[in-house]
């Protein structure tokens, strides 16, 4: 599929780019915790400053509106201030902060500064952005010559900073981006067998994911409380378990739909009056919270990634934050870890996926480790994919 990439962008001459990035990172007391999407956004903050462009940045932080309203506290605690001394010391150059919501004065402040870099507050404190209003998407729009869409994991959304502003500005794709296209694209045309990964616990977010690459897949491996749902559907007692009641039915038709193509656990671990207990699925208990998959589970799934040619991982198979209940998820990370980077071409998604695989130290063993967790479901998924309109042809 044909990119619109920033290679296509002319020589810079001092002209601004208008350059949406994804760098909503955990903070805690002002301190950034995780600095993994910072980082990631480097290569193309660097590769247009080098062609003589001037940046202006903008992300979005945390949900700081609730109902279209400002909650309290949201214009200190998620402001980008923190963001911004960070860039500036990653990239050895000033970012120049650029406060409030008067467009006027934030094009005076840009125009009249001899600056490179400049970031704009935190988008959600307008409330145009989750609105995809076109009115504020122009005035974004105004603040540049050029736009480029570097954050992929917001590309899912219908949203002004990364949907409207298209309608007025040349866009372009970044350089994470494009990797995300590219990469993530060799699931949509596999190499076989394709493997793909499936756990976590939201079944409505994963539904398009599970059909359109179920599809393609030659196995889909079920676990964590995903997996719930479909022993429920097939009649198996899954106890105190954490379930979506009104998506069992739902796991039934994609059961018929998919037939022989789902994996899903032979054994589980619960925790029962506090301890943890390997049950076979068939005899878990009414006091039973099934909290991870089991050894046997283990060994299945072991065998089918083994196999692949293609590996495709989003969710945790159990409550990975707990010690007795992490076995699970970190032997399918370092399964897949190892399966990568030859035999396989790996990928792995999703917010709690990336930290699991990121505690077994192997994450440089893995082809893509996405940026997206929602952008990477819809993208697999066939969703529409507002961010990439106008950039992908």
């Amino acid at each position: 599929m044909p990119i619109n990439t920033i290679a296509s962008l002319p020589q810079g001459e001092g002209r601004k780019i208008f350059l949406r990035l994804d760098l909503n990172v955990p903070l805690e007391g002002g301190h950034i915790k995780e600095d993994y999407k910072i980082r990631a956004a480097r290569y193309s903050i660097q590769e247009l400053l080098k062609r003589d462009f001037r940046l202006i940045l903008a992300t979005h932080l945390g949900e700081p509106m609730v109902n279209g309203q400002l909650i309290p506290g949201a214009l200190e605690t998620l402001s980008v201030k923190p963001i911004v001394t960070y860039l500036s010391e990653l990239l050895s150059e000033t970012v120049e902060f650029v406060p409030g919501q008067d467009f006027k004065k934030i094009r005076q402040q840009i125009d009249k500064s001899p600056s490179r870099l400049f970031m704009l507050e935190n988008l959600r404190f307008w409330p145009g952005e989750l609105t995809n209003d076109p009115h504020f998407a122009k005035d974004l729009a105004s603040l540049a010559d050029f736009y480029v869409n570097d954050a992929f994991a917001v590309s899912h959304r219908q949203q002004a900073s990364v949907a409207a502003i298209k309608d007025f500005l040349p866009s372009f794709a970044g350089y994470l981006l494009e990797q995300e296209v590219v990469n993530l694209s060799q699931a949509l045309s596999p190499h076989q067998p394709l493997i793909v990964v499936v756990g976590g616990a939201k079944i409505n977010t994963k539904v398009n994911f599970l059909r359109h690459l179920g599809e393609k897949a030659a196995k889909i491996l079920l676990g964590g409380a995903l997996a719930n749902n479909f022993l429920a559907a097939r009649g198996y007692n899954v106890g105190q378990s954490l379930v979506d009641k009104e998506s069992i039915a739902l796991s039934g038709e994609i059961i018929k739909e998919l037939g022989d193509k789902l994996i899903l656990p032979l054994d589980v671990i619960v925790k029962n009056q506090g301890r943890p207990v390997v049950r076979s699925v068939n005899q878990v208990a009414d006091d039973d919270n099934i909290l991870d998959i089991g050894p046997a589970t283990m060994q299945a799934f072991s065998r089918e990634i083994k196999s692949a040619k293609t590996l495709v991982w989003n969710g945790p198979m159990g409550k990975f934050e707990e010690d007795h209940y992490q076995h699970g998820t970190l032997f399918v990370a370092r399964e897949i870890a190892w399966r990568s980077r030859g035999p396989a071409f790996g990928i792995v998604g999703g917010g709690e996926t990336v930290e699991a695989l990121e505690m077994t130290k192997m994450t440089n063993y893995v082809d893509w480790v996405s940026t997206g967790g929602g952008a990477m479901l819809a993208f697999l998924g066939g969703e529409p994919m507002p961010g990439l309109e106008k950039i992908i042809y």
